[in-house]
């Protein structure tokens, strides 16, 4: 798992129009990197249209935004239009990813203990360095921990 400091390790996924992201493509700009459980979920629902809200301020701070999740990527494109999500939705279908990041793994929800996505959100520099790393953490708590760091 990167750590506050390092470099963010590159990757490569699709997202919601099957087109090949990759993290190193965006040096140069700050990144918001946020990963959730299911398109399409109250929680996720408020997470990612929390940032939608913020995103004309977000682009003003020179940051891009991209949610992540193991959906694949016809469910983020569905999810993205009907929200009307102004940014790349990542499609990690295999994990890899989320669990490079360390934001995959065991999580509890309604006393029943299963492996899945753990909330996380990453905000990376110009430079590909990991300026915050916050696991486990709450829809509204991300949008606004998001918020309070870029507009800093």
């Amino acid at each position: 798992m990167p750590d506050v400091g390092e470099k963010a390790p590159d990757f490569a996924l699709a997202n919601q129009d099957g087109q090949t992201i990759r993290l190193s493509d965006f040096r140069g700009q700050r990144i918001l990197l946020f990963a959730y459980p299911k398109a399409a979920t109250p929680g996720c629902t408020k997470q990612a249209c929390g940032l939608r809200d913020a995103h004309p301020q977000l682009q003003a701070a020179n940051a891009l935004v991209f949610g992540i999740s193991p959906d694949p990527p016809a469910v983020l494109k569905k999810w993205r239009e009907e929200e009307s999500l102004p940014y790349d939705l990542l499609s990690d279908m295999n994990h890899q990813v989320l669990v490079a990041w360390g934001a995959w793994g065991e999580r509890e929800m309604d006393g029943r203990k299963s492996m899945g996505v753990i909330r996380s959100h990453w905000l990376i520099d110009e430079d590909g360095v990991i300026e915050m790393a916050e696991l486990d953490i709450q829809p509204a708590q991300s949008v606004e921990r998001a918020h309070q760091l870029l507009l800093a």
